[in-house]
């Protein structure tokens, strides 16, 4: 392990023991703040780490190596905009008497973030072959000296 993995891993262990004592001995603090950050750490840990794991895996295995970190940073990005749009996607809370709350079409703008962050990893990814291209159809910088034979 380097130094600065043990380094982070130390401060987050400070920092989780920190939080830890803090919400056991805090008066304030119910039980069932408790029980829903352990649902949030069940969750995390059983269903979403797999799937993102999953994903990771699939990308590299069915996508050309050049891509496969855009398409992995896509689909990372993809999941962090799912999990906060999610709940207002899903409208609880929304009533009739009230249309100040929840006023937006959250699925639409959700799909438009789809289309924004894709378009962009496309885009990267053109720029990205682009390049590449260029590269291999650019003359060498320096031709090997030819020496004429009498």
């Amino acid at each position: 392990m380097t130094t600065a993995r043990r380094c982070l891993l130390a401060i987050g262990t400070v920092v989780m023991t920190y939080a830890v004592i803090g919400a056991l001995t805090d008066p304030d603090v119910k039980l069932g703040a408790l029980i829903f950050l352990i649902g949030v750490l069940v969750a995390h840990d059983g269903l979403l780490l797999p799937l993102t794991i999953g994903a990771g895996i699939l990308a590299g295995r069915y996508a050309p190596r050049r891509v496969q970190a855009l398409i992995r940073a896509a689909l990372l990005v993809s999941l962090a905009v799912t999990i906060v749009a999610f709940p207002l996607v899903l409208g609880r809370g929304r009533t009739a008497d009230n249309p100040s709350l929840l006023p937006l079409h959250y699925g639409r703008g959700l799909l438009e973030i789809y289309a924004i962050v894709w378009a962009t990893a496309a885009a990267a990814g053109s720029v990205q072959a682009w390049r590449h291209r260029r590269r291999q159809a650019a003359p060498p910088d320096h031709e090997p000296a030819t020496t004429a034979t009498p």
